[in-house]
């Protein structure tokens, strides 16, 4: 079967879990969202309340926080990660508390994450765990072990730390058959993540790719990366995990590279990011034997793409080695629209306690807003939904 655009336009399937009430909530969040003005008076506002304990957080728990993520605990994720399955949707649930910087705190998170992959291995629902690399170690230490430069008696503590809290979150993955995610960060930190990852894919994805690290395509050299350590896997015997995104620092590369006078590491366009993404898309299909494909993207090319490869290599379309995935609140019209052909699908489920999920939040809406045609797109299939409903 070959699949076209239009199976992304059934918003019967895409919306099928939403009442009419959640409808008109979405759309008139998006409406809210496309106002880039809007969007940066809101997130000033947002973070001045917060920092002063100004009590807004009843409102973002019933707009933002409702749409974009699960609940405070685990526990208050799994009504949701149910209905998602009885639509064939799986959940990855995402502890989403961001700028920590204390030891103490990457030790939380850490026995945070190492909890999660014991509840995802009891649930059939979950397949996945996740985790940030600053989320569980500090930034200056990725930084500085990546640029070779030599660390301070305390820093290599901490660097010995975020090496075992890794392992220890491999192994437990690893013991409890949970495949674990690592998300990608900034190009001038990542190297030390990517270096500790190897590492970590030599030990524990022998039989099955385990270790999942992220590329993110919009850096120039992610696809001669991905084969290089193909390279490896087959001359030293591993398999290859790889979560593909786009990539969202985008500015943040381009103002240090300007800044510090070095060639900007991220593509000057978006087709050039879309083609890099696509071709390690068809190479990773092509060489299927050694690896695992998470798909985390909201393109609806890159998806289809995706979708077709696999149907003309003659895989099953629930492929145990292929995954495509969505942020809970966006891009329904992909997620569910794929799972109802059988494939792969699903949610990144985001939850923690509001207040600290904030910075999550804030960047989505500042991502919805500076993405060209994502909300637009979304607010386009929920006024279709709305005339079918007759809203």
């Amino acid at each position: 079967m070959k699949f076209t655009p239009e199976i992304f336009e059934d918003t019967e399937t895409a919306f099928s879990l939403k009442s009419d009430a959640e409808i008109e909530k979405a759309y008139w969040l998006f409406n809210i969202i496309k106002n880039e003005p809007l969007v940066k008076i809101g997130s000033a506002v947002t973070k001045f309340a917060l920092k002063h304990h100004i009590p807004i957080e009843g409102l973002i728990r019933t707009t933002v926080f409702e749409h974009f993520c699960g609940g405070v605990t685990e526990k208050d994720t799994l009504p949701l990660v149910k209905k998602l399955y009885s639509k064939g949707v799986y959940s990855i649930l995402d502890f989403s508390v961001e700028g920590a910087e204390s030891e103490e705190v990457f030790h939380k998170a850490f026995l945070k994450t190492k909890n999660l992959i014991e509840f995802a291995s009891l649930r059939k629902e979950i397949p996945f765990a996740v985790f940030k690399p600053t989320g569980i170690g500090a930034f200056k230490i990725y930084e500085k072990v990546s640029s070779g430069e030599p660390l301070s008696e305390d820093e290599q503590k901490q660097w010995e730390s975020i090496r075992e809290r890794y392992y220890k979150l491999a192994q437990t993955g690893f013991e409890n058959k949970v495949p674990i995610m690592v998300d990608a960060e900034e190009s001038w930190m990542q190297k030390a993540v990517d270096d500790l990852l190897e590492e970590l894919m030599l030990e524990f994805n022998k039989e099955f790719p385990y270790v999942i690290t992220t590329m993110q395509f919009y850096r120039k050299d992610r696809l001669d990366y991905l084969k290089a350590l193909h390279e490896k896997a087959r001359s030293r015997n591993f398999k290859i995990g790889v979560k593909l995104v786009r990539g969202a620092y985008l500015e943040k590369e381009r103002e240090r590279a300007k800044e510090m006078g070095y060639e900007s590491p991220v593509w000057d366009t978006k087709e050039q990011t879309d083609q890099a993404f696509n071709n390690a898309l068809g190479y990773m299909v092509k060489h299927l034997d050694d690896m695992l494909i998470y798909a985390g993207t909201h393109n609806e090319e890159s998806s289809l793409l995706l979708a077709n490869l696999i149907e003309e290599k003659g895989l099953e379309r629930n492929d145990p080695r292929v995954w495509f995935g969505q942020l809970l609140g966006m891009s329904d019209h992909i997620t569910f629209n794929l799972a109802k052909f059988g494939f792969n699908t699903s949610k990144y489920i985001p939850f923690g306690p509001v207040k600290h999920v904030m910075p999550y939040l804030i960047r989505r809406a500042e991502e919805n807003t500076s993405v060209t045609g994502q909300t637009t797109r979304e607010l386009e299939l929920l006024i279709k939904e709305k005339k079918r409903r007759n809203l």
